[in-house]
């Protein structure tokens, strides 16, 4: 690089974090979701509205096309797959009868607790020798760098 093209602050950070994140996706894209009896084995679709439901409560399916930049379409058919296992349930909106909140059932609620819990304990393992400071830091890393992209993305 002559003296004209100064590389901007942070470009090699930025090329580092790049590659790391692409690597971060491949490898959790090959992630199967699954309780830790495997009496569930659960698509990331899937997980991700067990996931909203379970943290935000009842949802209505724009509100979950909203929050996971979605077609109202595709989190349609995700829905139904998720009624069809008997892991959520659709009922009127009482604020808007033309409207239907997708809300979890008892099983459902059980399937992704089991999940998230053989999750954490994954994560416990795969960190087992990271101090507790390495895990707040990374934490509090990860929750900026996703509120940096949900800005962007909105």
């Amino acid at each position: 690089m002559d003296e004209q093209q100064v590389a901007p602050v942070g470009a090699d950070a930025n090329r580092r974090i790049e590659q790391h994140l692409f690597a971060l996706f491949r490898r959790t894209n090959s992630i199967h979701v699954e309780t830790k009896d495997g009496d569930h084995e659960l698509e990331r679709s899937t997980y991700g509205i067990l996931c909203l439901l379970d943290d935000a409560g009842p949802q209505r399916l724009g509100s979950i096309a909203a929050a996971y930049h979605l077609d109202p379409s595709t989190v349609t058919r995700q829905a139904q797959a998720v009624v069809r296992l008997g892991l959520a349930q659709k009922s009127p909106d009482p604020d808007d009868g033309r409207a239907s909140l997708l809300a979890l059932t008892p099983e459902g609620q059980v399937a992704i607790r089991r999940a998230r819990a053989h999750r954490r304990a994954r994560l416990e393992e795969m960190m087992a020798d990271w101090t507790d400071e390495e895990r707040d830091q990374f934490a509090h890393a990860l929750e900026r760098f996703n509120e940096a992209l949900a800005r962007w993305v909105e």
